[in-house]
């Protein structure tokens, strides 16, 4: 019965969310093909200290972390499809750029466009996917589903790039940029499909409507009242929430009055304590796990692991295959749990990984896969968890604002080389998973205290 109910929700897929799923497939695999080897690059290239890559590193991510809050906001108020095309292009031309990159200087500004444009596309994928589906299981199941598919690509990425010889060569950017020019396109022709097909179900309810009132008079006032707030219960993105589409910008303009102001935006995210304790705990949980990223692999670079380029693609294929494999299981078994608690127990799960990692021995191989398996495991249950609590703390209007904050997480992520590069140049490696275990403890406690925490009055904060 419950595959019956799954394969139902997947057939309730609109057009545009098995684009999301395609696209997201082919530049996550490219992607992974050579960005977690940029420390490998950096260090052989320009024998940059661990503390300095992790700047450079750091440096790009901390920049997109601001320009993401402010680019998802901005994407509740202009349409969230047209930043989609201005963030694809960016990939294009700062992937493109990376494969030429000969300088510290140059991979700091390049990187940092690239970061940029990174944590642009989450956010506003994320977003997209509430807007184009109402139902909220179905939501789930999706946002599951790009998780999913993420990591099929990261799976498929780094071994294809073994196989190929590119796993670790900076010209392999090229791929990704060619991948994120072929999403623009079928993005473009999946907004104007699911417009056309908006317009088409909106102007046969139309007519229904002028035949119901031709018919039956007077009980049609209240008739056609439910089935226009159906059919066209437009977000101020331009969202059509009856019909799981993007409307057209015209249609979004005519509900500009329903937008709620930046300023009133910004006042119901500061007195959302809720959320904001809510962030802190994932920036930390991110910068736990973050560091497989980045300071593992600069920790077996330098430390002269043997098989180094096997053990990195091995790792991250490991990881991708991890939740490709268990990702649905977990999420069938933990159905019955609250999120808080989902999360708990995976944050239980990375702190005996952190663990593992610290005393592992250099030299066996497995021993390091093995720790991975468990963080993937952990990370199985953390991350889609994370995007599905958001998505139910959001009003339907602050979705955008409400994930736009939600990258503040990336903070976590922007923060790990740097910090990872710091202990390791002062500490070693050890200290590094052991300084993990003990922030994983910590987020567990920010978790359980989330329920006690004030939440706004969103009925106080009328639209503009």
């Amino acid at each position: 019965m419950h595959s019956d109910v799954s394969l139902q929700r997947f057939k309730q897929f609109p057009r545009l969310m098995w684009i999301f799923l395609f696209g997201s497939f082919i530049t996550r695999g490219s992607y992974y093909m050579v960005w977690p080897f940029l420390a490998v690059i950096l260090y052989e290239k320009f024998a940059l200290s661990a503390t300095e890559v992790g700047m450079v590193l750091s440096s790009a991510a901390i920049i997109s972390v601001f320009t993401s809050f402010v680019g998802s906001s901005l994407s509740d108020r202009i349409g969230r499809h047209k930043l989609m095309y201005v963030t694809g292009t960016l990939y294009i031309i700062s992937f493109s750029l990376l494969a030429e990159a000969n300088s510290v200087e140059g991979y700091v500004v390049v990187m940092t466009l690239c970061s940029m444009a990174t944590s642009l596309w989450r956010p506003l994928t994320s977003a997209a996917i509430g807007d184009i589906i109402a139902d909220p299981k179905t939501r789930e199941l999706a946002m599951q589903s790009l998780y999913f598919i993420v990591n099929v690509g990261c799976a498929v990425g780094p071994m294809l790039g073994v196989w190929l010889g590119l796993t670790g060569k900076q010209s392999s950017f090229y791929l990704t940029a060619v991948a994120f020019a072929v999403l623009l396109i079928m993005l473009y022709w999946g907004f104007n499909h699911q417009t056309r097909q908006d317009v088409a179900l909106a102007a046969g309810a139309s007519s229904n409507d002028n035949l119901s009132d031709a018919t039956s008079g007077t009980e049609s006032d209240g008739a056609s009242g439910s089935v226009n707030d159906c059919v066209n219960d437009i977000t101020s993105d331009g969202v059509n929430r009856g019909v799981n589409g993007l409307s057209s910008d015209t249609e979004a303009s005519t509900k500009k009055a329903a937008v709620v102001s930046r300023k009133q935006i910004v006042a119901i995210l500061l007195q959302d304590k809720l959320l904001q304790c809510l962030i802190f705990a994932n920036i930390l949980c991110m910068f736990i796990y973050a560091q497989m990223d980045s300071s593992l692999i600069q920790y077996l670079t330098r430390a002269g692991a043997p098989d180094l380029l096997t053990l990195i693609s091995g790792m991250i294929f490991t990881n991708a295959m991890v939740i490709i494999s268990t990702q649905f299981l977990l999420l069938k078994l933990m159905a019955r749990f609250p999120l808080v608690k989902r999360i708990q127990i995976g944050l239980l799960l990375l702190i005996c990984s952190q663990i593992w990692l610290a005393f592992n021995p250099l030299d066996l191989f497995w021993g390091w896969i093995g720790a991975i398996v468990v963080m993937s495991v952990a990370e199985t249950i953390l991350f889609p968890t994370m995007n599905v609590h958001i998505d139910r703390l959001a009003p339907d209007h602050l979705r955008g604002a409400y994930f736009g904050a939600a990258s503040f997480y990336d903070l976590g992520f922007a923060l790990a080389p740097l910090g990872g590069g710091i202990i390791l140049d002062h500490f070693g490696g050890q200290w590094l998973f052991l300084t993990g275990a003990v922030l994983s403890v910590l987020v567990i406690y920010l978790y359980s205290i989330l329920d006690r925490l004030p939440r706004p009055d969103f009925a106080m904060f009328k639209a503009d």
